[in-house]
């Protein structure tokens, strides 16, 4: 999604779980997460401006925290519902109050890129992971830094996400002091 697709995304968010899911969509648009990453998420893993995920291979990273993210948080958490005890610590409770699924989430950012007038077919929850990197990378995050923030094992694997465009690798060639 561009910078312009994203706000329309995250404008889109309606209804009796707005707050929750504009959450959701804001830590995946600006950390990256992988859905399975995001549902794991617990109260006790945020510590002022960061989150510890935890990824693939039960490897933790830590992620930090952008304004966005910590408004999005701070306007959730009030209006969390309580969930049923086994699932106490789950930062993002479903309408039964249990911990929400991989399911309930991939099927809720469909929804909001539908009533965004966005492709639902081309975009998904993980494409908001690509969009995060793709974000950062054009607006200056080094590669190793988005691998990094990504959990990514292999630089290799970050380039993957980050859709360098062909403009960009033009431009590079231009800037080379001795062009």
């Amino acid at each position: 999604l561009s910078t312009e697709d994203s706000l329309r995304l995250l404008q889109s968010v309606e209804g009796e779980y707005r707050e929750r899911d504009y959450c959701i969509l804001t830590l995946f648009l600006n950390c990256g997460m992988r859905v399975s990453e995001l549902v794991g998420l617990n109260l006790q893993d945020f510590q002022g401006d960061t989150v510890r995920v935890t990824g693939k291979g039960n490897k933790q990273r830590t992620v930090y925290l952008n304004e966005a993210c910590a408004a999005a948080l701070a306007a959730y958490l009030p209006t969390r519902l309580k969930p049923h005890d086994k699932d106490k610590n789950a930062l993002f409770v479903s309408r039964n109050r249990n911990r929400i699924n991989v399911q309930t989430v991939k099927w809720l950012v469909k929804k909001y890129l539908g009533q965004a007038g966005l492709d639902t077919q081309k975009y998904s929850a993980h494409k908001l992971r690509h969009t995060a990197a793709t974000l950062m990378y054009q607006n200056g995050v080094d590669i190793r830094t988005l691998q990094s923030i990504l959990g990514h094992t292999s630089v290799d694997t970050t380039m993957i996400y980050t859709h360098i465009e062909d403009q960009s690798i033009r431009e590079a060639a231009h800037k080379n002091p001795l062009a």
